[in-house]
């Protein structure tokens, strides 16, 4: 007889494979369509997700109708949807196909080229808004491959299934519990890193600093690599462009990093500028960003729960 904990591993990994293999059946007009009917149900239900993004609208942007916050919290769902669709496709996406779902920003580019000629490491400084594994996953078929950081799936049989996608062009990823080897290595010899800087971090790992005028608990990772490698930071999102009906892969100018001589304020200075380079491209498209994490969950001493 099975193990309760293998059994229910084995149901997660049969309804995961079900969903993705289900819907890249499916064209992709239609695959899109129905990710996005799922996000619509998702925003419909009653449920923790919903109350967190209602919270977390309420904490950055306290002054919005409630309407326009309503608007944004479906937009968001509706977002996810999308990649989930958009997700199942890549097993069988080509370059050729890719090309003509991608527009690139020009002045993001000139900055990277800037960069690779140089031959300095790069920091792709990006956050779960609108398409993010597509970034990725473009960027190697299209350009080259590169590496980025994941915190593993816990069920294992879904993170080999998972991985095998995003690896298809030659990606690598790369393990949060064990990257700083790896990820000085990569910056060091020239090479591209993935970072997804926005989720709330514990404040072992992490620093206080603004985010939409809260202080959230942030990642001191990054700050710790660039300085160490003085590599190029790329503020840079991937997102749908309803008009042109294609992904905009927007790009900004790179954070220029402060070096004062004091390693913790350094640290802390780097940090919060980044988070506020990722709230910037947040705030452009803000209904395509994953609102439904608890951005705010770790408090600086005795401040209360954001979230009760």
């Amino acid at each position: 007889m099975a193990k309760p904990g293998n059994l229910q591993s084995s149901i997660e990994y049969a309804v995961a494979l079900a969903i993705l293999s289900g819907l890249g059946a499916l064209p992709r007009r239609l695959a899109l369509a129905v990710g996005s009917v799922i996000g619509q149900v998702g925003y419909l239900l009653p449920g923790k997700l919903r109350r967190t993004g209602q919270r977390n609208l309420e904490i950055a942007f306290p002054e919005m109708p409630e309407p326009e916050r309503r608007r944004i919290l479906r937009g968001s769902f509706m977002s996810l949807g999308r990649l989930l669709g958009e997700f199942s496709q890549l097993p069988r996406a080509t370059p050729e196909s890719l090309r003509a779902l991608i527009e690139y920003d020009e002045v993001g580019l000139a900055h990277l080229r800037e960069a690779e000629k140089k031959k300095r490491g790069v920091i792709f400084l990006t956050g779960h808004l609108g398409v993010w594994e597509l970034h990725s996953f473009g960027w190697s078929a299209l350009e080259y491959p590169i590496s980025f950081l994941v915190r593993p799936l816990d069920n294992d049989r879904i993170e080999q299934m998972i991985e095998g996608i995003r690896t298809r062009f030659g990606n690598r990823a790369i393990d949060k519990k064990s990257a700083a080897r790896q990820s000085l290595r990569v910056l060091r010899e020239g090479g591209t890193l993935g970072v997804l800087s926005d989720l709330n971090t514990q404040t072992h790992e992490g620093v206080f600093v603004p985010f939409f005028g809260k202080l959230a608990c942030t990642t001191a990772g990054i700050a710790t690599l660039a300085l160490k490698t003085d590599a190029v930071v790329i503020p840079t999102c991937a997102v749908w462009d309803n008009k042109r009906q294609r992904y905009f892969f927007h790009g900004d100018p790179p954070v220029e990093l402060v070096r004062s001589g004091d390693h913790h304020k350094d640290i802390e200075v780097n940090t919060a500028r980044f988070a506020a380079a990722v709230e910037r491209m947040v705030r452009l498209y803000p209904d395509q960003w994953l609102w439904i994490h608890k951005r705010w969950k770790t408090r600086p001493p005795g401040e209360p729960d954001l979230y009760e």
